[in-house]
């Protein structure tokens, strides 16, 4: 398989995308291939030494068949797993978009009671300072008073 990941693609033709991935069938895709041996031998594409190794050329047509076949399998599994880990990834991101909004939300209502906090601390300071200037002019009218009364 590390032999197939390195090929290098020739045409985005021949791409697989992850919507291709869900049509794909194997039973379609392996009698395109026994056609196109019946038709005439391997195709082109797969004389390469990646996909049949050079011990290829002396198994017969129903050995190479077998051949493509397995490795066909083997394929279809590592495609099915990566659909699966990407299908998983994709609830794994919806959960965490769903998360993240949360938090916002969270974050923008602790934002505003800070805010309103704040003002009310504020508003207390200055009634605090206002009635601690109360208070020290009473004293001092209390301290004239009793003065007075001495």
């Amino acid at each position: 398989s590390s032999k197939i990941r390195n090929l290098e693609v020739q045409s985005t033709d021949d791409v697989a995308g992850l919507e291709d991935c869900i049509d794909f069938s194997l039973a379609k895709t392996i009698s395109k291939i026994e056609g196109k041996l019946e038709k005439g031998g391997l195709p082109d594409c797969l004389d390469n030494d990646d996909i049949i190794p050079s011990i290829g050329n002396e198994m017969g047509a129903e050995a190479q068949i077998r051949f493509l076949k397995a490795k066909l399998r083997v394929t279809q599994e590592e495609l099915d797993s990566v659909v699966s880990e990407c299908r998983k990834k994709d609830d794994e991101n919806q959960n965490l978009k769903s998360r993240l909004k949360d938090i916002e939300e969270e974050n923008t209502r602790l934002q505003r009671t800070t805010s309103m906090q704040r003002s009310q601390t504020e508003k207390y300071k200055t009634l605090s300072q206002e009635a601690k200037k109360k208070s020290e002019v009473l004293q001092q009218e209390v301290i004239a008073l009793e003065k007075v009364l001495q």
